[in-house]
């Protein structure tokens, strides 16, 4: 039986149509996908993002801010204030991607000055950040279907201070077929090649949570119980956000048996309960290839991000997200607890991209 409900996800309300059985299963918000602390409140809604600018934050040395900068491996030399500038997409690596088309490095010509390259969130090399999506070598047809998704406020998220999601509603509604198919068909022609490190573990280096955005690592020594999480943070912060150098890296810590239990689900869509195998899903080989890497316009899972991955599950589970796609995956997710979730998704992130789902990366 399906009814219009406003269903309680950790203490945040979304308005939706789900079945009474799923909706008895949602658990509460997996904070650590959203890399937050605190779940959201009713009432609670995202925080504008600030249109691109090249203003000098008054917090900060002018000449630091002004000075020319450079990563290894690029002969480019930028700016902060030239990689903060949102509107004109750096390109510290331009033989790693097609050539920048306008919507790439100024987003939809609509919108003006105040418009979002696509680089500028997704970097020009289509691999994102944990707090936004992995778009590189997606099907051009799911894409597409994405951004109209989007426009026509179908894909929400489950905790609604997340600013990315109205901030890609606002794009998508702005941006011509003929953009979006530009967009699709540049990040559909980047080859997704090796991002992410799993590393099992009980305890972690110290984080420094940066509420709605990502973990930052501080020191070397494990100090912090994992607890459960997966906690996704970049191998080198500055690298990462300072300059955002497009080729640095991340870690994603899992917890100690996860991939073996994921690998399981996702092989076999079975999971280890009371000691004995009982079926939870659907094998993720059927709809996305034998290689995870995607299959006709469904796309690919393996080795993306496994935060981006998690809300997406969680975001299928509690209604928050809809469309062509999103009504596949509803029964795939319906019985899937957080746990479970979270070890597919640890699982996904250790898979080396173009291998089969059994061989898996450096799982340390």
């Amino acid at each position: 039986m399906k009814r219009l409900v406003m269903c309680v996800i950790g203490a945040a309300c979304v308005l939706t149509v789900v079945s009474s059985t799923v909706l008895a299963q949602i658990e509460p918000l997996p904070l650590w996908a959203w890399a937050r602390s605190t779940p959201p409140q009713p009432g609670d809604k995202a925080v504008p993002q600030a249109p691109p600018t090249r203003t000098l934050r008054p917090n900060e040395d002018p000449k630091e801010q002004t000075m020319p900068r450079t990563v290894p491996g690029s002969s480019a030399t930028y700016s902060l204030v030239d990689v903060r500038d949102l509107h004109n997409v750096i390109d510290w690596f331009s033989g790693d991607h097609p050539p920048m088309t306008p919507i790439i490095k100024n987003g939809p010509a609509k919108l003006g000055e105040t418009a979002r390259g696509c680089g500028s969130c997704h970097l020009p090399n289509g691999k994102g950040r944990p707090e936004n999506a992995p778009v590189a070598d997606q099907p051009v047809g799911y894409f597409i279907q994405q951004l109209r998704d989007f426009a026509a406020g179908k894909r929400l998220s489950s905790d609604p201070r997340k600013p990315n999601t109205p901030t890609m509603a606002m794009l998508a509604r702005a941006m011509t077929e003929e953009e979006m198919q530009q967009a699709a068909e540049y990040f559909g022609a980047i080859k997704w090649t090796p991002w992410i490190t799993v590393v099992e573990a009980e305890m972690i280096p110290e984080m420094h949570l940066e509420d709605g955005n990502m973990y930052i690592t501080h020191g070397k020594e494990p100090t912090e119980k994992l607890a459960g999480r997966i906690v996704e943070t970049p191998e080198d912060a500055w690298q990462a956000n300072g300059v955002r150098n497009p080729r640095s890296g991340w870690i994603a810590y899992v917890p100690v048996g996860s991939v073996a239990r994921g690998k399981q689900l996702v092989e076999t869509g079975e999971a280890m309960v009371n000691g004995g195998p009982v079926r939870k899903t659907t094998a993720c080989a059927t709809c996305h290839g034998a290689d995870l890497n995607g299959l006709g316009d469904l796309p690919a899972i393996a080795s993306r991000s496994p935060s981006y991955i998690m809300r997406q599950l969680y975001d299928f589970k509690s209604g928050a997200r809809n469309g062509t796609y999103a009504e596949m995956m509803k029964p795939v997710v319906a019985s899937l607890t957080n746990d479970e979730m979270r070890d597919i998704v640890a699982y996904l992130a250790s898979i080396k991209p173009g291998a089969t789902a059994a061989q898996t990366a450096s799982v340390r």
